[in-house]
């Protein structure tokens, strides 16, 4: 059997792997961290895990049939399971464009079927090579597929939005547990489903990859242009007579002073992180690394006290002028990490 594993193990291990590391070597913006990564592999193995005595005791408790588990309660369990992760990624800015979704999605997927292929390398003793095909190339690159695919249909139908209201997690979390349970039906054989899923997921994951990379740099053209011209019109002689500064001058009357006083100052600071952030990014599309210094650290330090002194009220006043998406969060985030 151990001569065996070391044939058999990386078949079944490796293919998700690889297919991860394509994905982050094309993200030419270097958007998602490796440690970032490592930790959702992590999250991702304990899903698997968690997933395990889950199903034991419904198995256990209601007597059902395998085949109709694995058909499917396994993929509603597992792909609520997965999609929770992106979920709480999407809730705290941590994904900004499509392909950060896509990464993350698929990295869930790779933790998960990791740790399901590698109790099935214990258990399953006499599986021929053709099974760990299966399960290498098939079921594992499925995991990691269907959570994408949850990813980035709810980031493309969320971006422009701080908050995310729970309705928009449902077509992508049923286009994927539609998917797993259809390849757990098997309604062509095992290979047949493999090469399958190798011959539709990597051209859409591609076709995405492009397509996020043009709205980014679209993104940040435009926005880096309307950040400019912002921090121009709030560091000039005039700003009390534009829009926003006539605006302010109408919260004197709600607000005091030196809280009107705060909201510009952060207006200011915000703007400037912004087109700090949008740089950086700019750098990295062009094949440079730059460090975030300590000047950028002491501006969110500043920031931070700025919200505490605006206040919740406050922050809600500003935003008829402070147009803040969850893409404008993100982008704060990739700078601050």
């Amino acid at each position: 059997m151990t001569q065996n594993l070391f044939v058999v193990a990386p078949i079944g291990l490796l293919p998700a792997i690889i297919f991860l590391v394509i994905l982050l070597y094309m993200d030419s913006y270097k958007l998602v961290s490796m440690r970032a990564i490592i930790w959702v592999i992590g999250i991702g193995g304990l899903l698997s895990a968690l997933t395990y005595f889950i199903g034991a005791g419904i198995l256990d408790s209601t007597q059902m049939k395998w085949t109709s588990y694995t058909r499917y309660v396994a993929p509603l369990l597992e792909e609520l399971l997965k999609a929770s992760v992106i979920v709480v990624l999407l809730r705290t800015s941590r994904i900004g464009f499509l392909v950060d979704a896509a990464i993350f999605g698929f990295a869930v997927g790779t933790g998960f079927a990791l740790v399901e292929n590698l109790y099935y390398l214990q258990t399953l003793d006499n599986a021929n090579i053709g099974v760990w095909i299966v399960r290498g190339f098939g079921t594992a690159i499925m995991h990691g597929g269907a959570t994408a695919i949850f990813g980035i249909l709810t980031q493309a139908l969320t971006e422009r939005s701080i908050g995310i209201n729970p309705l928009m997690y449902l077509p992508g979390l049923a286009i994927a547990i539609a998917l797993h349970s259809l390849y757990n039906h098997f309604l062509i054989s095992p290979i047949q489903s493999t090469m399958l899923i190798l011959l539709v997921l990597p051209p859409v994951l591609y076709v995405i990859y492009l397509q996020s990379s043009r709205s980014m740099h679209d993104w940040l053209q435009l926005d880096f242009d309307a950040d400019a011209g912002l921090l121009e019109q709030i560091n000039s002689s005039e700003f009390a007579e534009s829009p926003i500064g006539r605006y302010l001058g109408e919260l004197t009357h709600k607000f005091k002073g030196p809280v009107v006083v705060d909201m510009l100052c952060y207006l200011r600071l915000y703007t400037e992180l912004a087109l700090r952030a949008k740089g950086v990014l700019m750098m990295r599309e062009n094949g440079f690394d730059e460090p975030v210094g300590e000047r950028t650290r002491a501006k969110f330090e500043e920031m931070r006290f700025l919200e505490k002194s605006i206040g919740k009220t406050g922050r809600m006043a500003m935003r008829p002028f402070l147009h803040m998406d969850r893409k404008d969060l993100w982008q704060l985030y990739v700078l601050e990490k």
